[in-house]
């Protein structure tokens, strides 16, 4: 299942870091792709790539300027976290009984009204506030029961070792 995360809203300045962390995040839980709009921010799609390079893919980041055309465009189920949703725990089931591809949209600064109209779902995880990582990861996890945590990520050249005790790390000079 394809699903590509919608990051609203990026300030350069203001939102370096937890862009970043969206984006990781994505990777991480099994999405194939985030769209970043708002600023224009190329060293954080470089520092994003350079992660996929390393540790595996396939994912993709890149930028769109106009959030609008991307909405109008996508031919799936747009679902957006938000804490005044329907939680997500009553909904999760309906939103993985279709197999069309989704499109999850995640705030930044202050999200149009708009959006709440336009999307298939709109979903709370928690009605408390919290960040657009957590809610992201949230999601992701009870979408995919779980078993994004057994992804394995296309030629990796860094590569974790699961142990009780210390790093263990292979890369392309071996273990370490």
């Amino acid at each position: 299942m394809m699903i590509k995360v919608l990051r609203l809203g990026h300030r350069k300045a203001r939102d370096a870091r937890i862009t970043t962390h969206v984006c990781l995040a994505a990777r991480a839980f099994g999405a194939s792709e985030v769209i970043i709009s708002g600023e224009q921010d190329d060293k954080l799609i470089e520092n994003v790539n350079d992660v996929t390079e390393r540790w595996g893919g396939p994912f993709k980041v890149s930028y769109q300027k106009d959030w609008k055309k991307i909405l109008k465009e996508w031919k799936g189920e747009i679902i957006h976290l938000t804490m005044y949703g329907i939680p997500i725990q009553d909904i999760i089931k309906k939103i993985k009984e279709s197999k069309n591809e989704k499109l999850i949209i995640v705030g930044g600064p202050r999200v149009p009204g708009e959006i709440f109209k336009i999307a298939d779902f709109n979903v709370a995880v928690t009605n408390q506030p919290h960040s657009e990582v957590s809610a992201l990861a949230v999601f992701l996890h009870m979408f995919f029961e779980g078993k994004e945590l057994e992804k394995e990520f296309e030629n990796p050249k860094i590569r974790i070792i699961p142990s009780k005790e210390g790093k263990k790390i292979v890369d392309g000079g071996g273990e370490r």
